[in-house]
């Protein structure tokens, strides 16, 4: 099938006109393909033989309309750095319509009633780094939006200097965020708050239908994925950076990629985001914070559902979150089952990381290939007594394991990334880019979509970072 084939349709526009704003993307000046995303490709149904470039920029350019699309941008609200904004919606971000059970939406592609006296622009930089993030996490296994491609222009967009606007094509089975929810419970708009609580129903929870007390169970569901989607970020390093309550997928999926960073040496309270000053979502605060956004979600959904019900859901969470991180913290050290002084084990080694100042991502890939031999893990850390200790404890409790060491090391090397995109080697891609040259995009879409492969031109990405580029902070513009 062409691209050109494709029907689209948009159950939202069914709803009021208050849930959305219907309009057309704005084009951009000269545009340009970057890359596009041929697994992307596959999950509209596109045949990759009929793949035309000059189509696709068309449709992120917004000058060509798939059959059935009716353009529109969605309206909600939010807490921003847990301050209350009772009107957000997308500002840069335009909605095509869904097949195949992905909505299609352009980043980047013009003013919209809620760009609040932004331009609804996206820039190069930024929309390389979205585009590319949410294919590393789809290759890491973190439940995520997708990227189907990237355009380029030679419009130039005001933010911190003037810089190349730009587009990407993003990808997601649904974009209702849990300020989607707040916005009609602040307005007092009961009946479509419920109106919208039944459009999610259908989208994404449809296995919820017609069972009793569904929005309570939909609620619950939100709440088990949100703790799980958390525990796989702090399983990898990965801080989001802006957990506003607006960008908090009601399908519990990583959305909105601003300013995140993988980290680099382990830092237990690393702030990626310098406009969070206070630390609000550090790498450490993740959890509460994704819990603190389930409280505010259900004040929202309380005309819907008796507070002492989802009071009992949301206190679910924390064994939610801390059962998934265990699990995958375990698997990350090669554990058959987990033991009950695990834990201690566990702490243990973070403490031991952030004092050695350890970079996590390849200290965990070494250790896929531990069989007692510490060279390689040694020269990791700046506190090696320290390491060897605890490695004289994970000596003893793999003794407690029934696998083989081959199929210990088997399983690790299949859980432990080799290669995650911190924010230095995103860099690297996005001068070239700004310079014309997008091999190295193209490059670390495959890396990013196979991060346990071996991809040996690029080893010195699997290394620990330069000193000079560790734990960078970015802001949030666009």
């Amino acid at each position: 099938m062409k691209l050109t084939d494709l029907t689209l349709v948009a159950p939202y526009l069914d709803l009021d006109p208050i849930f959305y704003h219907e309009v057309h993307p704005t084009p951009l000046h000269k545009p340009y393909l970057v890359s596009f995303n041929l697994q992307a490709t596959e999950l509209l149904g596109i045949d990759l033989s009929a793949i035309d470039n000059e189509e696709l920029i068309k449709l992120l350019n917004g000058t060509m309309l798939i059959k059935g699309s009716r353009p529109y941008a969605m309206c909600y609200a939010g807490h921003q750095f847990g301050h209350y904004v009772q009107r957000l919606g997308d500002g840069r971000a335009i909605n095509l319509g869904s097949v195949n059970g992905w909505n299609l939406q352009l980043k980047g592609s013009g003013e919209t009633r809620y760009s609040r006296q932004g331009d609804g622009r996206a820039v190069l930089r930024s929309s390389i780094r979205e585009y590319l993030m949410s294919e590393a996490m789809y290759g890491l296994g973190i439940p995520t939006s997708r990227a189907l491609a990237i355009i380029g222009s030679d419009e130039k967009v005001a933010r911190e200097a003037w810089e190349r606007g730009a587009i990407v094509l993003r990808l997601s089975p649904s974009w209702i965020r849990f300020g989607s929810f707040e916005y009609f419970f602040h307005t007092n708009r009961h009946k479509e708050l419920e109106t919208l609580a039944d459009f999610l129903l259908r989208e994404s929870f449809p296995h919820l239908l017609g069972v009793e007390e569904p929005y309570l169970k939909m609620y619950g569901e939100i709440v088990k994925r949100t703790a799980e989607l958390t525990a796989q970020w702090q399983s990898v390093g990965f801080n989001h950076g802006v957990m506003n309550t607006d960008n908090m997928s009601a399908i519990g999926i990583t959305i909105d990629y601003g300013p995140f960073a993988f980290m680099d040496t382990f830092e237990s309270n690393y702030i990626c985001n310098h406009s969070d000053t206070q630390g609000r979502y550090s790498y450490d605060n993740q959890p509460r914070i994704g819990y603190w956004n389930l409280e505010r979600l259900a004040h929202a959904l309380s005309p819907l559902i008796t507070t002492v019900k989802l009071q009992l859901e949301l206190e679910k969470y924390g064994n939610y979150f801390t059962t998934r991180l265990m699990e995958l913290l375990g698997t990350k050290l090669g554990l058959d089952t987990l033991h009950e002084n695990d834990n201690d084990l566990l702490r243990a080694l973070f403490t031991i990381m952030e004092n050695g100042q350890i970079d996590m991502t390849p200290f965990f890939r070494h250790l896929s290939r531990y069989n007692g031999n510490r060279e390689t893990l040694l020269p990791l850390t700046l506190a090696p007594n320290q390491l060897n200790e605890w490695l004289d404890r994970y000596d003893i409790r793999l003794v407690s394991n029934t696998s083989s060491v081959e199929t210990r090391h088997k399983n690790m090397l299949r859980t432990n990334p080799k290669y995650v995109l911190k924010n230095y080697i995103l860099q690297e891609a996005i001068e070239n880019a700004q310079n014309g040259d997008f091999v190295l995009v193209n490059d670390l879409l495959h890396i990013a979509q196979n991060p346990y492969d071996e991809h040996s031109p690029f080893e010195r990405y699997s290394l620990p970072t330069p000193a000079q580029y560790k734990n960078l902070k970015l802001s949030c513009s666009s």
